[in-house]
């Protein structure tokens, strides 16, 4: 339905034809050779990853939400750091790139450095975490995310584990200690 509604009413922008109703992803790519006439490329690719998380082998992850990614620590590694006592988060307005260090996360047990998984420009800090730094180990997918990243390379995202391929990546390593 949406397919159908996005091309007729002309809309060139995803986010206008995501913001109706009824927009749904799925429906988006149930008719991929129309809907791309309406949109550019860069738009195609952020359809593709609309509101998906993917998961790196370093244990952060991104929440893509669009064009907008939210980066963070997985609860994989939140339960392996244990009880957080202090965040580094990245510096608003900076740029980065997949595999640049962004902050870090320590705790009473160790301090561990965590990467982007994407590339971008970081637009938003959890500042919360400043007085509160244990919602990252508590809450590190939902209330503990570190930053937000306007992504600059969505194709990033397909080098990145589904969550998935993530928690079959975590039993491997969780069977070999």
């Amino acid at each position: 339905m949406l397919a159908s509604r996005v091309c007729r009413s002309g809309l060139g922008s995803l986010r206008s034809a995501l913001s109706l109703k009824s927009a749904s992803p799925f429906l988006v790519r149930s008719s991929p050779s129309a809907v791309a006439r309406s949109f550019n490329a860069f738009q195609w690719r952020a359809a593709n990853f609309y509101s998906t998380k993917r998961f790196t082998k370093q244990h952060e992850y991104v929440q893509v939400d669009g064009e907008m990614g939210t980066v963070g620590i997985s609860k994989y590694a939140a339960h392996a750091v244990g009880e957080v006592v202090y965040v580094e988060l990245p510096e608003q307005g900076s740029s980065v790139k997949a595999g640049d260090g962004i902050g870090s996360v320590e705790s009473v047990k160790s301090a561990s450095d965590v990467y982007s998984p994407v590339t971008g420009e970081i637009t938003e800090i959890n500042k919360s975490l400043t007085d509160t730094p244990q919602t990252a180990g508590e809450s590190p997918e939902d209330d503990g995310w570190l930053c937000k990243v306007k992504l600059s390379s969505p194709e990033e995202l397909e080098g990145l584990l589904t969550k998935e391929a993530y928690d079959e990546y975590c039993n491997e390593v969780d069977a070999t200690h």
